[in-house]
């Protein structure tokens, strides 16, 4: 877990992250990702004296037509000393059953994107946490220059405007392999959400086009994050946030 909190508390200080009096709400899919994001930000608040409130929000999209059981989520946040919320939607009746897409997974992301934008702004939160890591931008990056033809990612740091609150992305500085590591030390409880595209998106096909890469040429990855540190105006460290 130490090599994590460096990544986070890395990118916590230089791109702004937290500041005192923030309410921050961490989107807690039960994923490692985003539980690995829960116990940095809390371990690294704690570290740096920063005064602000978490609170773990996680959106049930009732897959199937059956909830999730979020029990040992709600138990694990107890024991770090926070609140847990539960956002309940119809998303996956939504994406798979009234409107059948094909490609499921970027109107699934945006709902629940917009669930807990609205959330967030909603109950007067001024940060929303995202547990997107190192290889999701990258991905990402890929994926918009591969299917879309434009160079562009997501950003550490999002202003939203209309809702006045701030988007931000802890793990950003973090491989997969480490949050990978310190989940399985940590034991997290690991919730699986039951998706029906799970294993068949785009996303998993550009994961595995730079796993590819990176086999035939290592280090392929980090130049292609070096270089979106380089050229992405967001996510130049001089850049204002």
């Amino acid at each position: 877990m130490q090599k994590i909190l460096g990544h986070i508390r890395k990118a916590v200080q230089q791109y702004h992250m937290l500041s005192h009096g923030d309410r921050v709400a961490v989107g807690v899919s039960g994923g490692k990702d985003s539980l690995i994001m829960l116990t940095g930000l809390v371990r690294i608040r704690d570290i740096l004296h920063i005064d602000c409130e978490i609170t773990a929000v996680s959106v049930e999209p009732n897959f199937g037509g059956v909830p999730a059981d979020f029990s040992e989520i709600a138990a694990y946040c107890q024991k770090l000393g926070i609140e847990h919320k539960i956002i309940p939607t119809h998303i996956g009746e939504i994406v798979f059953d009234i409107r059948k897409e094909n490609s499921p997974c970027s109107l699934c992301a945006r709902m629940r994107r917009g669930a807990l934008n609205n959330y967030a702004a909603d109950n007067s939160y001024t940060k929303l946490a995202l547990g997107h890591n190192l290889d999701d931008a990258v991905e990402t990056f890929m994926m918009n220059l591969l299917t879309e033809g434009r160079i562009g990612c997501f950003s550490p740091v999002t202003l939203l405007d209309d809702k006045n609150i701030s988007i931000i992305r802890p793990l950003v500085l973090a491989p997969e392999k480490d949050v990978r590591r310190a989940a399985k030390n940590l034991d997290l409880p690991i919730l699986k959400l039951n998706c029906p595209a799970d294993g068949t998106t785009n996303r998993q096909h550009t994961k595995e086009l730079i796993a590819k890469l990176e086999r035939e040429n290592h280090g392929s990855k980090m130049r292609i994050f070096g270089a979106m540190q380089r050229d992405l105006p967001e996510w130049r460290i001089d850049s204002e946030n």
